[in-house]
């Protein structure tokens, strides 16, 4: 009866010991490995929406830095008659805002709305290369998961496929699990990359709204200072 009991554990101890080896062995990667190709694109997808997220962010930060003594300086030299110097001083500080009211000081002389629309053209501009790659950013957002899905249906192809192949009449799991694990993996990696772009795109969204906002109040700002009294 004891030798019985101790087979039975050793038994067990041996069965616990494969169970954490074939755990220890099922990590992301071997998981990825079983997505095929798909998860290569995937991947791919993945690092240049991270990239972009990155590059976005430090070029969005750096146009909202500003001199807070900025805008009274430029106001200090045009009603010192200092144009030059402001155009200058515009020059000399890299931002969008900066590039706006030069362009607006070089129109001064000229009706309000032509130095309006200068700058509001200026402005389009700017904004335009801030949301540069975000439109990149929203396809992968959409087309990650999509990407998924497709990989979801070919690896249930496989699996059928595998199973036709079959003329014994008795489906073994071998004949599953390959087409299986490629549409599972496949629909969580695909949204993974999914997830990730479409919380980091509105993320930079939020903050090209905030550069625009900035522009907007710096440009009425602008205005406001060439129509008042001297």
């Amino acid at each position: 009866m004891n030798n019985l009991a101790l087979i039975l554990l050793q038994s067990n101890v041996i069965d616990e010991t494969s169970l954490n080896a074939t755990a220890e062995k099922m990590n992301l990667w071997t998981m990825a490995t079983y997505g095929g190709p798909i998860m290569i694109i995937l991947a791919i997808m993945l690092i240049f929406a991270i990239y972009l997220f990155i590059e976005r962010t430090v070029t969005l930060k750096q146009a909202l830095e500003e001199d807070k003594s900025f805008m009274n300086r430029i106001k200090d030299y045009i009603y010192d008659g200092k144009i030059e110097a402001a155009q200058k001083l515009c020059r000399d500080t890299n931002n969008p805002i900066a590039r706006m009211i030069e362009k607006g000081i070089s129109r001064l002389g000229r009706p309000m709305n032509d130095v309006l629309v200068a700058i509001e053209n200026v402005g389009n501009l700017e904004i335009a290369n801030l949301e540069k790659g975000l439109v990149i950013m929203a396809s992968i957002s959409g087309g990650a998961p999509m990407l998924g899905f497709l990989g979801t249906v070919t690896g249930m192809v496989t699996t059928f496929y595998n199973m036709s192949l079959n003329n014994t009449g008795t489906i073994q799991l071998g004949d599953l699990s390959q087409g299986m694990y490629q549409a599972m993996v496949t629909t969580i990696g695909g949204l993974i990359v999914g997830i990730i772009a479409y919380f980091g795109y509105n993320y930079l969204i939020s903050r090209v709204d905030s550069v625009v906002r900035r522009l907007e109040a710096r440009t009425m700002e602008f205005l406001d200072l060439l129509n008042e009294p001297v």
